[in-house]
């Protein structure tokens, strides 16, 4: 009797071998969740989750890798470096696989992921957020500089700034509208203490740092993307009646750092391999960038192919039992800089990046208006308020509006992936 083949990327869980499951055998994204009054790591397959605590215990891990397994968080994994990385992803799949030997271990340490509390996966030590889509920056400049939109160092220098990590939180918690100053609307110049007015979500990507650089030890471009462990959505709430009142002249502060909103899944890098793809193209007349920030194999392979999409739920929808609303799709292709760029840049003068770091993309938006990533520029900050297919209008978010992130990466041959979602209601200011 000829022996069986099974098919590539199959694994004993059905539903991980759907053509729509978010989480398939080539995936295995990292998370947290909550079981018996403690936080264990898991990866997620098909419809649940494989607990990487209770596979320690049982046995099926291996010994020098137990220990980060058992922790509560991923930093301890991600300070062993990639090899033990390949490893664990390695042992992973050969227990899931569909020729599995230990498939009875196994499926005991499952649980539903319809049922699980989903924690923050990893212990954030820095988080900075930079501004790497060229239309976002684009489209905003002509908001406020119309003759000069884009300002002259943005092609050569990926700007940034540092944000706070403290008030990071996981998909699902809800979001406190914030108060602050705003600009005087009265003639005697005093500035308004009220809350914002102006609240809005920026769809962006967050890339883990799982290795990290001695102070003073920049990291050249050729190594940089060994220094991501994974990547996983990110939301940066902004209030933009604050943020313009503030940002002279020392750029973001209040109207950001009251709270950033990460999904639960972390893909690791691996998992994104298929889907890498070239730098995106510059046009003739854009400046090359300068030494430190080019590579020719980043240029060949450097980019990321992720779909994008923001969605938005109201009280009519969810009153009505209404799909969430799609406000802009676009994609990380449309991103000026690419990932070990950023990380070329924020070590260049010898900064240390930790083990746990976020460095986060900015506003992912593409050269369509449609495909804008905030309602900043979809609405024209305000002046042109989008009418919802429910009849309701928006300039910016309304308490109880429920923004939605998704990501996804399709290729043929290649199962389709999903990262999660990014998601949280608005809850009124606080009186």
């Amino acid at each position: 009797m000829a022996k069986q083949t099974l098919p590539p990327h199959q694994s004993w869980l059905p539903e991980a071998n759907a053509p729509t499951a978010d989480f398939p055998l080539t995936h295995l994204p990292y998370g947290a969740f909550a079981t018996e009054g403690q936080q264990h790591l898991c990866v997620a397959i098909g419809s649940h989750l494989l607990d990487l605590h209770a596979c320690a215990e049982a046995d099926l891990l291996p010994s020098e890798l137990k220990f980060a397994c058992q922790s509560s968080t991923l930093n301890a994994l991600l300070a062993l470096g990639p090899i033990a990385w390949t490893q664990l992803r390695h042992t992973l799949t050969t227990l899931l696989e569909a020729s599995a030997p230990n498939r009875e271990k196994a499926e005991a340490a499952l649980h539903s992921i319809a049922g699980a509390t989903l924690l923050k996966p990893i212990d954030i030590p820095n988080y900075t957020d930079f501004y790497a889509s060229i239309h976002h920056a684009t489209r905003v400049g002509q908001l406020f500089r119309p003759d000069n939109p884009l300002l002259p160092n943005y092609k050569h220098i990926p700007i940034g700034y540092h944000g706070r990590a403290s008030s990071i939180v996981v998909s699902g918690t809800p979001i406190q509208r914030p108060t602050g100053q705003t600009r005087p609307s009265t003639p005697d110049g005093t500035p308004d203490f009220q809350p914002t007015r102006s609240l809005d979500y920026e769809l962006e990507l967050a890339l883990y740092i799982g290795q990290p650089n001695p102070l003073g030890t920049p990291i050249p471009i050729s190594h940089a993307a060994h220094h991501i462990f994974g990547v996983s959505l990110l939301n940066d709430w902004s209030a933009r009646d604050l943020q313009s009142w503030e940002s002279q002249p020392l750029g973001p502060f209040l109207a950001k750092n009251f709270a950033t909103t990460i999904s639960p899944w972390i893909t690791p890098l691996a998992a994104l391999e298929p889907f890498r793809v070239p730098a995106t193209p510059r046009p003739p007349d854009d400046p090359k960038p300068l030494p430190y920030l080019y590579s020719t194999a980043d240029q060949a392979h450097g980019g990321l192919d992720v779909k994008l999409e923001v969605l938005l739920a109201t009280h009519i929808t969810r009153t009505n039992k209404l799909p969430p609303i799609v406000l802009s799709q676009s994609s990380t292709q449309d991103l000026y800089w690419t990932p070990a760029q950023l990380i070329a840049h924020h070590t260049s003068n010898g900064c240390n990046l930790a083990v746990g770091d976020i460095l986060a993309t900015g506003t992912i938006s593409g050269s369509a208006e449609a495909s804008a990533g905030c309602l900043l520029e979809l609405t024209r900050n305000g002046a042109q308020p989008i009418t919802l297919a429910t009849g309701e209008v928006r300039t910016f978010l309304a308490d109880g509006d429920e923004i939605i992130l998704r990501g996804s990466c399709e290729l043929p041959g290649h199962p389709r992936i999903c990262l999660g979602e990014c998601r949280a209601t608005i809850l009124p200011a606080r009186s």
